[in-house]
């Protein structure tokens, strides 16, 4: 039972990823219902349950909708997708900076509202300056994450059954 099962709020928002154990046992209080199941199913005697992939809570979890998540190179890429905000490449997470949009040399902060994932290209293309002064547009605005899911994006993206439940952040 190493598998993981991510565990949706009743309004299908993603909360958390749980142990196929925890899972069962949800399921087994009625405090979640089956979404999603592997193709294996758990067996005891007279008894036999589909191996969770994906449950739902019954009840709906109410969670605080600006989580004051750290700003951090991670969170960022995360955040952008790994993708540069200025020219739309995806080159891979080594290749990728992190641009201050209000340079850090007049004043601008690191905070989710003022950082983008960047190529190495286009930061030094950008430079010192703010991208209209450089002439070059943001694909999108940066700004704080807002729901708990933001946490587990990355995850969810990887894992093929999970994928359609990372919507998305915008």
């Amino acid at each position: 039972m190493g598998q993981r099962v991510l565990v949706l709020n009743a309004s299908y928002e993603p909360l958390q990823i749980v142990s196929t154990r925890r899972a069962v046992v949800l399921l087994l209080q009625e405090k979640a219902e089956l979404v999603e199941a592997a193709a294996q199913r758990l067996r005891a005697q007279g008894f036999s349950l589909d191996v969770p992939v994906v449950i739902r809570l019954v009840r709906y979890i109410r969670i605080p909708r600006r989580l004051r998540l750290p700003c951090s190179r991670r969170g960022v890429l995360t955040r952008d997708r790994e993708t540069c905000q200025y020219c739309g490449i995806q080159p891979g997470r080594t290749q990728l900076t992190v641009d201050h949009v209000m340079p850090r040399s007049r004043g601008g902060l690191t905070t989710w509202d003022n950082v983008v994932t960047a190529c190495r290209e286009c930061n030094h293309r950008k430079g010192g300056r703010t991208p209209e002064e450089a002439n070059m547009l943001l694909m999108s605005k940066p700004r704080q994450p807002q729901y708990v899911a933001f946490a587990l994006l990355g995850e969810l993206e990887r894992h093929d059954v999970w994928r359609k439940y990372a919507y998305s952040i915008d």
